[in-house]
């Protein structure tokens, strides 16, 4: 009878963690609130949803539809819209209880609107602050301390992933609700040349047939990674060497056709297409993370992800350290080869599965005459075996318990 319950606790301890590691929907957590249905509608069709649901440790500042009316009344944009909710997403975790238990009585909390990249100085956090009788009050920090609204009621909680608490009224804030322009209209470039990459944005529209390819993608999604000043304005010289063909697809390289905020980055790890991509040419990059850090890499060199400039779906861009350099068009830098011995020294060396026999290569990077790509150089064994081990120990990891689960039900009985 013993080991029955064991083996009972056992394996509802083994369910209860993989059904714990599903995450939250916060659509779902609404739905159950029809006094709440309005903004749930809005957070689905600003995709908010999907970012809350992507993040831990998060609170929702709800709005009833009563106060959802209020807002609607002034006839925001969708775009506009997501701004104000965004502001109303707070990267932290307040449950009801904690909110009566703030040091010092105040605390300042970052929004999902701070992590856009576009509200200025703090225009993205929100003051919290336990009042006298019981009552928490929150303001827009940018809002001149004024707490413009009041903790109602808690919601739903799931300490310490997801907490929706509802308050009175929307927070005020003069920079959220400011006319926010559509996709078409944003200029990526202007963006770009603002903030550190103005090299590569005055590159990108010099090239008509790039920057139309970027135009094309705006509204159905568009990441970009862009160079910083200093690294692009170094390789400019081998980007002039490059034919007007493969100049194009340099540069469309550096853009994604999907949207992908930061938080996807670091949770897509794996091969990404870009907007080079065409049929046999790949122009393709492994994005993987390390912690909080983000790279990408291709066969030739690794870049790391610096800065956020934009992420406003369907639209983000991010800085890069380096130039990201494709192997369809560029070599990796070959490991010098050790001395042979004397007897060997008449012997020419063999090109490792290389295509080309007859002409050696150039030392640097190569300037083809034609607009083939060039050969791709093989991949590293041991970096494809090492690639390979670590996705089967990523996605094996999580059969682990499991596996140790059964093994001690063997042993009990």
């Amino acid at each position: 009878m013993q080991q029955r319950l064991s083996l009972v606790l056992l394996i509802f301890s083994v369910f209860a963690l993989f059904h714990g590691s599903n995450g939250h929907n916060v659509t779902r957590l609404l739905a159950k609130h029809p006094s709440l249905s309005t903004f749930n509608h809005y957070l689905t069709l600003t995709h908010l949803a999907q970012e809350i649901n992507r993040r831990t440790t998060i609170t929702v500042l709800a709005l009833d539809n009563a106060a959802m009316s209020a807002l609607l009344a002034k006839s925001p944009s969708i775009y506009t819209m997501k701004n104000i909710l965004s502001l109303h997403v707070l990267l932290d975790y307040f449950g009801a209880k904690k909110l009566h238990q703030i040091t010092n009585g105040t605390a300042l909390a970052a929004t999902m609107f701070q992590a856009t990249g576009v509200a200025p100085g703090v225009s993205g956090f929100v003051n919290i602050t336990d009042l006298k009788g019981g009552k928490v009050g929150f303001g827009a920090e940018n809002n001149g301390g004024s707490l413009d609204s009041f903790f109602v009621k808690s919601v739903e909680e799931l300490p310490y992933n997801i907490s929706v608490i509802q308050i009175s009224k929307p927070l005020p804030s003069a920079v959220a609700e400011a006319p926010t322009p559509g996709p078409s209209q944003l200029n990526v470039t202007g963006i770009m040349s603002a903030h550190g990459c103005k090299v590569f944005a005055d590159t990108l529209l010099a090239n008509p047939e790039a920057m139309g390819t970027y135009e094309d993608n705006i509204n159905g999604g568009l990441t970009v990674f862009c160079p910083m000043d200093d690294p692009f304005k170094a390789f400019l010289p081998k980007y002039k060497n490059l034919t007007a063909t493969r100049k194009a697809s340099f540069l469309e390289f550096f853009g994604i056709p999907v949207y992908q905020s930061l938080s996807m980055l670091k949770s897509n790890n794996g091969l990404m297409n870009t907007l080079a991509t065409d049929g046999a040419s790949k122009f393709d990059f492994t994005v993987q993370n390390d912690g909080e850090v983000v790279t990408l890499k291709t066969k030739v060199n690794t870049v790391k992800i610096t800065g956020t400039l934009l992420d406003e779906q369907p639209v983000a861009i991010y800085t890069i350290d380096k130039v990201l350099m494709p192997s369809e068009l560029f070599k990796a830098a070959l490991t010098p080869a050790p001395a042979p011995a004397p007897e060997e020294a008449a012997d020419a060396p063999k090109a490792s599965k290389s295509k080309s026999k007859s002409k050696s290569k150039s030392k640097s990077a190569p300037a083809p005459e034609s607009d083939s790509p060039a050969d791709a150089p093989d991949e590293d064994p041991a970096d494809q075996t090492a690639d390979e081990n670590a996705a089967v120990s990523f996605r094996g990891g999580r059969f682990v318990p499991i596996g140790l689960s059964f093994l001690l039900v063997f042993f009990l009985l």
